[in-house]
């Protein structure tokens, strides 16, 4: 029976043997280990469900499972467009009734009047701002990664508010720019995160 020892030197000695036709392998190392993530990333980059991922790979976590998967942002946006394919497929035809010029530009207004200062703000179709554009305490407001800085300059803004509310002993000062800066704090999270999402990009409209 081989050790993980003896098919890890295997493959050492593999890589170098195609290192001499291929620079790809030059100075590359496999584990036996990698090749269970490639295994795993294949299943579920092809299609199976990443439930039935684990329990071929005898996970009970899924989590463990996704922490195997290499997901790739081209796979991400190619699984959500066949998702969307397949739906519209079986789904009648007459359901999808086409949208008229007036009523495409209205949808595209409505994502251009969301823009502000600091990002997007996520308000429901057709509907208008209900906070007043007080962006930083505005619950639907999408940050955009790219103002991470700005975000970086308002904390340090609303830090000298309070020193100086401190000093001058304005008490309901001081729990309004804590309320800020903690909404602040969250929303530079929030943009942390948002800037390693995918973007899908819109669903093509039907002719």
């Amino acid at each position: 029976m081989l050790s993980a020892t003896n098919v890890r030197q295997m493959l050492i000695r593999r890589c170098k043997q195609l290192s001499a036709t291929s620079e790809a392998f030059d100075g590359m190392h496999f584990t036996p280990h990698d090749f269970r993530r490639i295994f795993a990333t294949e299943l579920v980059n092809s299609g199976l469900p990443i439930h039935i991922g684990a329990r071929l790979l005898g996970h009970v976590n899924l989590q463990t499972t996704q922490g195997y998967v290499a997901v790739f942002e081209e796979d991400t946006v190619r699984h959500y467009q066949d998702f969307l394919a397949r739906r519209r497929a079986q789904r009648p035809t007459d359901e999808y009734t086409g949208v008229t010029e007036q009523e495409w530009a209205d949808f595209e207004e409505h994502f251009d009047k969301r823009k502000v200062e600091l990002g997007s703000c996520a308000r429901p179709y057709a509907t208008p701002c209900q906070h007043e554009h007080a962006f930083i305490r505005c619950p639907v407001l999408q940050l955009d990664p790219k103002v991470l800085p700005r975000l970086q300059d308002i904390e340090v803004d609303l830090q000298q508010r309070r020193a100086r509310a401190v000093d001058e002993g304005w008490i309901g000062e001081i729990e309004g720019i804590d309320l800020t800066m903690r909404l602040l704090q969250e929303k530079i999270a929030e943009a942390s995160r948002t800037s390693r999402a995918t973007l899908l990009g819109m669903p093509k409209v039907r002719s």
